[in-house]
C-alpha cells in the first residue's frame, strides 16, 4: 500500500494566536485613526475641547464598546430563543468622575427588549447581557502595561 505525504499543520504558539492587534495613527488635529482587522475607526475631540468634532471621542467609543457588547449578547439570547431582535435597544448614558484622575465615573445601561419578549424571560436576558465580555473585563480588570517603542 502506498502512502501519500501529508502536509504538517501549521502549529502556532497558543499565546500568539490569542493576541489581537490594532494600531492608532494621527490624522488631522486631534483626530486619530484606529486600524483593526481591516476596519478603520476614527476618534476626535469636540470643538469646545480643541478638536474638529469629526468623530466620537475615545471615551465615547469606550462606553459604546460596552453598550454594543451588551446589545450583542442580548441579541444572541433573543435569537437562540427564536425571538426577534430588530426592536432591541440599549440606551446608555455616562458621566465623568468629578475628581482626579480623569475617568468615567458612572455608566447607566438600559436594555429595552422587543415587545415579543415574554415576561418570564426578562431576567434571563438581563443576566446574559450583564455577562458580556466588555462588562466582565470592567469587573475583572486586565493587566495593562505601557511602554515606549522604537
Amino acid at each position: 500500500m502506498r502512502s501519500t505525504p501529508t502536509e504538517s499543520p501549521i502549529v502556532r504558539d497558543p499565546k500568539e494566536a490569542d493576541v489581537h492587534r490594532l494600531e492608532v495613527t494621527p490624522m488631522d488635529g486631534d483626530a486619530y485613526a484606529v486600524d483593526v482587522r481591516g476596519h478603520r475607526l476614527v476618534v476626535d475631540q469636540p470643538k469646545e475641547a480643541g478638536g474638529t468634532d469629526t468623530a466620537p471621542t475615545p471615551v465615547e467609543l469606550f462606553v459604546a464598546s460596552l453598550a454594543t457588547c451588551v446589545a450583542f449578547y442580548a441579541g444572541r439570547y433573543l435569537q437562540r430563543h427564536g425571538l426577534p431582535h430588530a426592536e432591541l435597544r440599549v440606551r446608555t448614558e455616562f458621566t465623568m468622575a468629578a475628581d482626579r484622575p480623569a475617568r468615567v465615573g458612572s455608566i447607566r445601561l438600559v436594555i429595552v427588549p422587543p415587545p415579543a419578549l415574554p415576561t418570564d424571560r426578562r431576567a434571563a436576558l438581563l443576566a446574559v447581557a450583564s455577562h458580556c465580555t466588555v462588562h466582565n473585563t470592567l469587573h475583572e480588570l486586565p493587566a495593562i502595561s505601557m511602554e515606549l517603542g522604537a
